[in-house]
């Protein structure tokens, strides 16, 4: 019997403002503990919260590129609970009147991941357990976020996968957070349950703050088959929050769910109501920077294929400095230098990310024409492109004028000659069918011209010469 999996996300993203939602500290990651913190953030009594502007100009942005409706009118309320990095037992939240609502995000599929809310709120502090000791530090506390909200809409882990990847795509594009997971900039809480088609939702459970993609995939994988199971052995599902177990992939129970009720919600009664004027929505639609589908489309229509577009917009510097290197190069031999030369400079992706290389886009532009005009061959331009990633300086530096001396016709028919003579064996192989065999017939002109011919060209001179002798 087949069960449904259904699941839906509600992402925490820090946004990158230089100072935190509700007072001047700032938010940099990684420094002392306790080190970015003042009176408001530990929420010592008579001091009042002042809304960072920039806040709502980086969730208004958010909400434009994933298709939301942006509210006219906001307020924040105060959400109750008690817990040890939470220094007022409450958080200031946006509950009944988020900053943007009704929106969704396009999987490759044509399905439609709807969102139900974006909305404003503050991070808490960061628990560090060491031993029998805990040691809480607030440096993260009142960090500006956005929660982004789907409605159950996914049901396969692929599904889950590709919606996550094309949000963080998303954000890292309009540069209102950097989505690092690993750092705790991006965290998921993951709702799922299972049921029959037909049939109402299952009962559901919530594995909290997920910080990787990879874990994700695992615990969707494991609550999935822990609650058909239990269905099926007629057990008794309980709707709770849960834990991932990094250790073995299973999860574990952690507390009953809880319900708006549980939080007690109620108006904050330090922060008035908010009116978003239609001009100010409209000027920060107008600043939004191009978005990764747009991007994308467009690198395909320049002959770029599907896996070569999508490797460049992963990652928001490379489809810049790209984008800007195509204004006067050649697209596919651009591809081409940064998916492989540069790529392989750039082992992992945080360096992909930073994408910090001595090479100007006008300078890697220069050397694709260079290239597309037969100035000098592919073999060439690997070289001097490796010599520039260590120098910045231009691609002609490190061509000789020898390298740039062409061949003759008359030349090139010569060597090719040459080549199919000294090559015997590789000559009856090709003869026999074996179309490879033809790469070591024309290695051996590449060799003899020290690289200096064009290999697609050389390739039909020897068919047509090796045609006329048999």
């Amino acid at each position: 019997m087949t069960y449904n999996l259904v699941c839906g996300f509600e992402t925490h993203v820090e946004l990158s403002t230089k100072t935190k939602i509700f007072c001047s500290c700032p938010t940099d990651f990684g420094d002392e503990p306790n080190s970015h913190v003042c009176p408001k953030c530990i929420a010592e009594p008579g001091t009042l919260p002042v809304v960072n502007k920039q806040t709502f100009i980086y969730a208004i942005r958010a909400g434009l590129a994933t298709n939301c409706t942006i509210s006219r009118i906001v307020h924040f309320d105060r959400k109750n609970y008690t817990y040890p990095d939470l220094p007022k037992a409450y958080q200031l939240t946006q509950f009944t009147e988020p900053i943007c609502i009704g929106g969704h995000i396009k999987l490759d599929s044509g399905k439609i991941i709807r969102i139900n809310r974006i909305h404003l709120e503050e991070d808490a502090g960061k628990l560090i357990h060491r031993g029998e000791y805990t040691f809480i530090d607030y440096n993260r506390g009142a960090v500006p976020l956005i929660e982004i909200v789907t409605e159950p809409d996914i049901s396969s882990i692929s599904e889950a996968r590709e919606y996550l990847e094309k949000l963080q795509l998303i954000l890292r594009h309009i540069e209102v957070s950097d989505c690092k997971m690993e750092e705790g900039s991006m965290r998921c809480d993951v709702n799922i349950s299972v049921n029959k088609t037909g049939e109402k939702l299952g009962t559901r459970s919530e594995i909290k703050n997920m910080n990787s993609l990879s874990f994700i995939e695992k615990a969707i994988a494991y609550e999935y088959s822990r609650h058909v199971s239990a269905i099926q052995n007629g057990e008794m599902l309980y709707q709770e929050t849960r834990r991932f177990n990094e250790s073995d992939g299973s999860t574990s129970a952690m507390r009953e769910k809880e319900n708006a009720q549980d939080y007690r919600y109620y108006d904050d009664p330090d922060i008035p109501t908010i009116i978003i004027e239609e001009s100010f929505i409209e000027s920060i639609k107008r600043s939004l920077p191009e978005l990764p589908i747009d991007i994308r489309n467009r690198y395909l229509n320049i002959g770029l294929s599907v896996s070569e577009a999508d490797l460049l917009i992963k990652y928001k510097k490379v489809a810049d400095y790209f984008s800007e290197a195509i204004k006067t190069g050649d697209p596919k031999i651009l591809s081409n230098y940064i998916l492989g030369e540069i790529f392989r400079l750039l082992e992992t992706e945080a360096k992909k990310e930073i994408f910090d290389i001595l090479v100007s886009p006008v300078q890697l532009s220069s050397l694709s024409n260079a290239q597309k005009s037969g100035k000098i061959n592919a073999q060439l331009a690997k070289k001097a492109l490796s010599e520039m990633l260590k120098s910045g300086k231009s691609w002609e530096t490190f061509i000789s004028e020898s390298d740039l001396q062409e061949i003759s016709d008359n030349e090139l028919i010569s060597y090719c000659k040459e080549a199919i003579e000294n090559n015997s064996n590789a000559l009856s192989d090709y003869l026999s069918g074996k179309e490879k065999a033809l790469k070591a017939i024309l290695g051996y002109v590449m060799k003899k011209t020290k690289g200096k011919v064009n290999p697609e060209k050389t390739e039909k001179l020897l068919i047509e010469l090796i045609t006329k002798k048999g």
